[in-house]
């Protein structure tokens, strides 16, 4: 298959973190960092996480592609807000309540993209416009005096930069973070990709060992091994930060081979990029797709994982197809849906146990400590 569109050349970030893999730095701590294993488990603590953190910062919705063309909506409930995502026809993102502004019935109630030149409430039939305004009601003369222009639906602050469309509940929420990720995800031609397949897996995890399993390969020979290890090398691995977000490269297992490095194709297929989304999703680049996992905490054990794949096109031919399915069921059933959201649950179970009180981070793992200073920080 044709490898996806992208610029003819990485970012300089990216650049820099593969001279660092030919160097052979290591993205390695120097001691063990121990954290309480009540951080996975203690209800006030997830609390506390949700105040400062899903309340607070931006989140991911997903990626541009879940509305490809104007005049196009989807519904999104999983943040425990009933949403619409919606592009109006200038192509403009909107993302607001999924709640009428009359009596507050739930405007959509469906899966995948529909028409939203006109958003209707199936009860009274207020319809509402692509960008949210209030475009006609029943019976008008029953409502004296009703400015039209302030009841249309409530927005909430958004963005949609590099192929990805972020929200937040925070009225004064900043999305400079955000907005700085724009140049490494324009190098994958995020932007312009296809969504072949999206599925939402529950968990029964704390959402943050979900994210623990994406900022380190100490276990991808050991967990994967009947899977994508042969494609890694052991622990081969370095990372920097792109404001409050992750940015890590992983050598594959032919990384050491004489690479030109300004080949971005060639560099691309010697070394996968993998990005924390901070607080809760990871972008992970394989050499011809991308998977984005999008974890959303509903209980302090309890995580929905959105996966979503994107490709270059829509299969055009029954061989294309079986390539992307092929490419679909290694990860989204064999290496994520079996192995690490099952490591996840099992971690939970041990957890949740009370036997033991801490967990151990070796020097591989540097990145799980790092990304638990974050939310310490933001705590």
């Amino acid at each position: 298959m044709d490898m996806m569109p992208r610029s003819s050349k990485p970012s300089p970030g990216q650049r820099a973190l593969a001279d660092a893999l030919a160097r052979g730095d290591a993205a390695m701590g120097t001691a063990i960092t121990r954290l309480p294993a009540r951080n996975y488990t203690d209800s006030h603590r997830f609390a506390r996480e949700q105040g400062s953190l899903f309340d607070r910062l931006p989140l991911l919705l997903g990626p541009s592609a879940l509305l490809p063309s104007p005049n196009l909506a989807v519904t999104h409930d999983d943040y425990g807000v009933p949403l619409i995502i919606s592009r109006d026809g200038d192509g403009q993102v909107h993302v607001m309540a999924n709640v009428c502004r009359h009596r507050g019935t739930r405007l959509l109630d469906v899966a995948g993209p529909v028409p939203a030149t006109r958003i209707v409430c199936p009860y009274h039939a207020w319809a509402y416009r692509a960008d949210g305004a209030l475009a006609s009601l029943p019976r008008a003369e029953c409502f004296p005096g009703l400015d039209k222009a302030a009841h249309g639906l409530t927005h909430f602050p958004s963005i949609e930069s590099g192929g990805l469309i972020w929200f937040a509940r925070d009225p004064g929420a900043d999305f400079a973070n955000e907005a700085a990720l724009a140049p490494d995800l324009d190098a994958f031609g995020l932007a312009a990709l296809h969504l072949y397949k999206r599925k939402t897996h529950a968990v029964a995890a704390n959402w943050k060992l979900v994210i623990d399993a994406f900022l380190e390969n100490y276990h991808v020979q050991r967990l994967h091994a009947a899977t994508i290890a042969p494609f890694f090398a052991d622990g081969i691995t370095v990372a920097d930060q792109i404001g409050r977000h992750q940015r890590a490269a992983v050598g594959r297992a032919d990384y050491l081979s004489e690479i030109d490095r300004d080949d971005w194709p060639a560099l691309r297929r010697a070394v996968t990029y993998t990005y924390q989304l901070f607080p809760n999703s990871v972008v992970i680049v394989s050499p011809d797709y991308i998977n984005l996992l999008i974890a959303m905490p509903q209980a302090v054990g309890t995580t929905l994982v959105e996966d979503l794949m994107l490709i270059s096109e829509a299969p055009q031919t029954n061989d294309a197809e079986a390539h992307w399915r092929r490419s679909w069921d290694l990860l989204d059933e064999g290496t994520f849906g079996t192995e690490d959201f099952g490591a996840a649950a099992l971690g939970q179970s041990g957890l949740e146990s009370g036997l033991i009180d801490e967990i151990l981070l070796g020097t591989l793992e540097d990145g799980v400590a790092g990304f638990h200073a974050r939310i310490e920080a933001a705590l």
